[in-house]
């Protein structure tokens, strides 16, 4: 009986992972800042609801963008734990878990958007409701997504503390893109606590947190997606079979 080999070198889940990552972060910023940033209207039920309302296409286009970034979420955790699981086989799995959690929690947040959609949508039952009850409905639902992404952004800071612990402790990478995973992830939890345990201070602040959060997110986040494109990943000891999704085998 003939046998196929099921390896696949580290440097081709490499380049999977970038491709992956390039897809998370066009799509997210797409969906985030270039879609719902321009439609909604903090504090203005009735700005937010017309804007919506006369770009439904856009807003849904949005939806569509995060599920996109969602879906490469899940498959980028499976990538990195096959990849960096010789390193550590726990912590790989701690870091897709917490990848797989906020994804999970991203998922489900998308209902207070399609909500959103409901309301504005002019349904024959909604015409108990007064206009402007509607609107100011509809900015409650997209501000809860807003806050449903920060809940979201607690795991994914979590993921980068450890991923980028392992990054460092891999080498496969030059090192000082793991502790700007690190920076990022401690980033992303000051900026998400802050938002939930001190509000007036975040307001106050905004522009500052958004600075800590954002640009060490981009750079390290960025770098290390394009290192891995371009470069790949340097494991000159790494058996073959560890890029098998075999535990037993990986082992052997």
């Amino acid at each position: 009986m003939s046998t196929t080999s099921t390896t696949t070198s580290p440097n081709t889940y490499a380049r999977i992972a970038a491709l992956l990552y390039l897809t998370i972060i066009g799509a997210g910023i797409a969906a985030q800042f270039f879609v719902r940033g321009s439609l909604i209207v903090p504090g203005d039920a009735a700005a937010t609801a017309q804007a919506i309302t006369a770009s439904e296409s856009l807003f849904r286009l949005g939806i569509a963008g995060d599920l996109v970034m969602i879906a490469a979420d899940i498959a980028l955790a499976l990538v990195f734990y096959i990849l960096f699981r010789p390193v550590s086989h726990a912590l790989s799995l701690l870091a897709a878990f917490f990848r797989l959690v906020q994804a999970a929690i991203l998922g489900i947040n998308l209902l207070n958007l399609l909500q959103v959609l409901k309301l504005l949508g002019g349904a024959d039952y909604l015409a108990v409701f007064g206009a402007d009850q509607l609107a100011a409905q509809a900015l409650f639902y997209a501000e809860a997504h807003g806050m449903g992404y920060s809940l979201g952004l607690v795991f994914f800071g979590l993921n980068c503390l450890v991923f980028g612990y392992l990054v460092v402790k891999s080498r496969y990478v030059p090192r000082i893109l793991g502790f700007l995973l690190i920076f990022a992830g401690a980033g992303y939890l000051v900026d998400c606590f802050a938002g939930f345990l001190l509000p007036d201070v975040y307001a106050a602040y905004a522009d500052l947190f958004a600075l800590v959060v954002f640009l060490p997110a981009i750079v390290g986040e960025l770098a290390l997606c394009l290192w891995l494109l371009i470069k790949g990943v340097n494991v000159p000891q790494a058996p073959r079979t560890t890029a098998t999704l075999h535990p037993a085998r990986a082992a052997a």
